[in-house]
């Protein structure tokens, strides 16, 4: 029942600008339950970074070809993400440890949850931009990634500090999404690949169906999330993703102090 409920949860929140991070830590503490572990953490990345690779499967080969032709439309774009990708992965090895650590307080993740949820609604707010996501500039991607990797801080929320960037820089609130998934294949794949990593050095036992069923529900769960907030936001807007995330921190604080 606890893989069933964390990996839908995980599957639904990863790829919406709410905090996964807050919701993983909120929901054990609420209930009782245990840490869910490293492995889990692992099948359910897998499980989103599937989901995502799936949605875009017709873009994400077309990138890949492009970034190797230089007379192909698609060529800068491609670089884009590329080059928006470093940040992150260089602050994950020099910063891995802080991260894991002292930052997995639930007063900084309260904190980054309503902070950066308020970012958000004003970003959403004053936007006026209507650029297409391959309309952006390398150094305009590149400060997109540097706000993805602040999202190492736990609370912040990948997806929610990317889009809030993207309609910082003038992207509409579709494209901002779209940027945002996009860059989520390989932050999230380096992500996976690292922890991986970190459970193939332990010793702990690994439960490989009960991964397996954490990988398939939080995987189609993260598709449906992804096809449904494509469709609905440029209708909804990130208000009520903001007052969501401050009522959330409000929670956390008072049920964990």
């Amino acid at each position: 029942m606890h893989v069933i409920v964390l990996a839908l949860l995980q599957g639904i929140v990863e790829f919406l600008p709410i905090s996964s991070s807050g919701h993983l830590i909120l929901v054990p503490a609420l209930l009782g339950w245990p840490d869910q572990g490293l492995s889990f953490d692992i099948a359910v990345h897998f499980g989103t970074l599937a989901a995502v690779v799936v949605y875009f499967r017709r873009d994400l080969p077309r990138l890949i070809v492009a970034a190797f032709n230089a007379r192909d439309p698609e060529f800068k774009f491609a670089w884009a993400i590329a080059l928006a990708s470093v940040p992150v992965g260089l602050a994950g090895l020099l910063l891995g440890d802080l991260v894991a650590g002292a930052l997995r307080s639930p007063i900084v993740i309260a904190a980054a949850t309503a902070g950066f949820g308020v970012l958000l609604w004003l970003a959403d707010r004053y936007q006026r931009g209507q650029r297409r996501e391959q309309e952006l500039l390398l150094g305009q991607a590149l400060l997109i990634g540097f706000a993805q990797a602040l999202a190492l801080i736990p609370g912040t929320s990948r997806s929610g500090i990317t889009m809030t960037a993207g309609l910082a820089l003038g992207l509409s609130r579709a494209a901002a999404a779209r940027f945002s998934f996009l860059l989520s294949v390989p932050a999230i794949g380096m992500a996976a690949s690292w922890e991986a990593y970190q459970l193939a050095a332990a010793p702990e036992p690994v439960a490989w169906g009960v991964l397996a069923i954490a990988a398939l529900l939080s995987g189609a769960t993260a598709f449906a999330a992804i096809a449904a907030f494509l469709r609905l936001i440029e209708r909804i807007g990130m208000w009520s993703f903001a007052v969501y995330r401050v009522l959330l921190a409000g929670v956390i604080v008072y049920v964990l102090y």
